[in-house]
């Protein structure tokens, strides 16, 4: 122990060592290493908190990045999820597999299923067998018809992808027309000019209420949807189209044609005049959105004439706008119930008045066999409330409401949805509403012979208004 200190102590020649001196020369030694000790410690402690403050810094900035990464990432995924299902939900929505977004039935209940087999039975026999050629289109146009048309109901109707496509196209104003209110018979399914407009190209060419339409532009028609006839009709301004109907004069039927210009038609559903006495007369050729300002406009001058009475002339009038009955029933009935409309799960739409009634005098409605749906829904409120008489004859009785739907593949259907029922909770579908006063129409009357003045039923309800002011 002794020479290795000395030697680490360099030069020892002339230098007494005792025990002091070499234990005090240890202890400076030992300090010395402690001190190297406790500043490399020193050093390493500084290394350690800058290290860790360092990678506190990035933890943080990786957790800032990550946060708002994670925050870009949900949000984009909220979008993109968005609209990955509205995409999703918009095909299945407009599938034709998926109307409306219902619960297709399946298996044993899927009428498809059922079929499918026959039908590629069918199919192999007519391949194999069948002398022509086919259209394997239209048969499958006439499967979707034939099944639609099984229903039983004739206001359900199926409409190839052109047919619907003319259908939107003679709804949108772009096409022009000849001028005629027509309805369809349910039973006979015989579409029936119910009236014809005044100064229009109908009436130049000669068509008459009462003929009963038999071709459009030499097709026959007598199997097809009023609406499909409707937009036959309809066509392009200036051009011509060939109609073809049945007329009955004197117990003799005869087929008569006419080539009618096509033209913008203004339409007029209201027209009206003062009657001697001061009884309004108005009649509504069909509720169309046109209508409930112009019927206003009649009772605001009627009134400012003195008007003392009213009769509406409902008749042949086969029906219209819900909403555009439901306004002028707003216009002349007190606060309440107008109509209401329930679905198949008893979902009930309700339509009121929520005005005060502009019309103070005695009130008559003339009705008919071809007053029908919206003209019913006017003729029903009246009578519920009893704002009025009903003069004539029993009315279509056609008391249910349809909605029209799209397809994918461009095709669509009208089927009916709900009943609608009057204030007092009557459904006339099928029957009709009976008039308060029955009155036939005099049989002798013609277009020829006609007048206000010889319409008896007009007479019987003019006689009406003046027994309700005398009381």
């Amino acid at each position: 122990m002794h020479n290795v200190v000395a030697q680490k102590c360099g030069k020892t020649e002339g230098l007494i060592m005792d025990e002091n001196n070499i234990e005090e020369i240890n202890n400076d030694l030992l300090r010395i290493q402690l001190d190297e000790q406790q500043m490399k410690n020193d050093a390493l402690a500084k290394s350690y908190k800058a290290s860790e403050s360092y990678y506190k810094n990035e933890l943080k900035r990786t957790r800032r990045w990550r946060v708002a990464i994670g925050a870009i990432c949900l949000t984009v995924g909220l979008c993109l999820g968005s609209l990955i299902a509205g995409i999703l939900v918009l095909r299945y929505a407009t599938n034709s597999k998926n109307a409306w977004i219902i619960e297709k039935k399946e298996g044993e209940a899927s009428v498809a299923e059922k079929v499918a087999d026959k039908l590629n039975a069918l199919q192999a026999v007519i391949d194999y067998m069948y002398l022509d050629d086919y259209d394997e289109e239209s048969i499958e146009e006439g499967i979707y018809k034939g099944y639609v048309e099984s229903l039983g109901d004739p206001y359900s109707v199926y409409y190839t992808k052109e047919e619907y496509s003319d259908l939107l196209e003679s709804s949108s104003g772009a096409f022009f027309g000849i001028g005629v209110y027509v309805a369809q018979n349910p039973d006979t399914n015989e579409i029936t000019i119910m009236s014809v407009i005044e100064d229009s190209p109908a009436e130049e060419a000669g068509l008459l209420s009462g003929d009963i339409i038999k071709n459009v532009a030499g097709k026959d028609v007598s199997t097809l949807d009023v609406n499909t006839v409707v937009s036959m009709i309809k066509g392009e301004e200036g051009e011509t189209v060939k109609i073809t109907v049945s007329r009955k004069v004197d117990d003799k039927v005869s087929k008569l044609d006419f080539n009618v210009e096509r033209r913008e038609v203004e339409v007029k559903t209201v027209s009206y005049q003062m009657l001697d006495g001061n009884i309004g007369y108005i009649r509504i050729a069909e509720f169309e959105s046109a209508t409930v300002d112009q019927f206003k406009d009649a009772i605001d001058d009627l009134n400012k004439q003195k008007m003392k009475g009213l009769v509406v002339d409902l008749r042949d009038n086969p029906g219209g706008l819900l909403d555009s009955v439901c306004d002028i029933l707003d216009y002349i009935l007190p606060e309440g119930l107008l109509v209401y409309t329930e679905d198949k799960y008893g979902e009930r739409e309700e339509y009121s008045s929520d005005k005060e009634s502009n019309l103070d005098v005695p009130l008559a409605v003339l009705v008919n066999g071809n007053s029908a749906s919206a003209s019913e829904v006017f003729s029903g409120a009246i009578q519920d409330y009893n704002a009025g008489k009903l003069i004539g004859t029993k009315t279509f009785g056609k008391g249910i409401v349809q909605a029209i739907r799209s397809f994918s593949d461009g095709s669509g259907i009208k089927i009916t949805i709900s009943k609608y029922y009057t204030p007092n909770g009557r459904n006339i579908h099928g029957t009709g509403l009976e008039p308060d006063v029955e009155v036939e129409l005099d049989e002798n009357l013609t277009v020829e012979n006609y007048s206000l003045e010889t319409d008896n039923q007009l007479q019987t309800a003019i006689d009406e208004i003046k027994k309700s002011s005398d009381k």
